[in-house]
């Protein structure tokens, strides 16, 4: 973790534990996203890859596909190709989870602005 390239958008922190073509994989890219309290993705997909979360630390929602759940520590949610979805925190303490996606998105595709706005974010705020 301390040699991971860190992205951040707004309030969402993403360290790049191995992004696409890095260590020699070919079908993997990895992150360990966290997303403070009050923060949600806006709903986003990739076209291509398959992509799974879990959740190792924390508690929030989960939206994959028009449905929302509640998932906790130890949970795994599986996000089909071309599937929306985006988590969530409305809790205080930080919530955080590996993303692995399959083939490899970059982690600028996958965290770009646009993909990792935070719901209600105003570019003034300061946070």
């Amino acid at each position: 973790m301390e040699d991971a390239a860190v992205e951040e958008w707004h309030r969402l922190r993403a360290h790049v534990l191995m992004d696409a073509g890095e260590m020699g994989a070919r079908n993997l890219s990895v992150t360990w996203v966290t997303v403070p309290g009050g923060a949600k993705q806006t709903l986003h997909s990739s076209s291509e890859a398959e992509q799974a979360y879990v959740v190792v630390r924390g508690s929030g929602t989960m939206s994959v596909a028009g449905d929302t759940q509640e998932v906790t520590e130890g949970d795994l949610i599986l996000v089909p190709p071309a599937t929306e979805h985006s988590i969530g925190n409305e809790g205080s303490d930080e919530l955080a989870c590996v993303s692995i996606q399959s083939p490899p998105v970059s982690a600028a595709e996958l965290y770009s602005d646009q993909l990792a706005e935070v719901a209600g974010y105003d570019d003034d705020d300061d946070y």
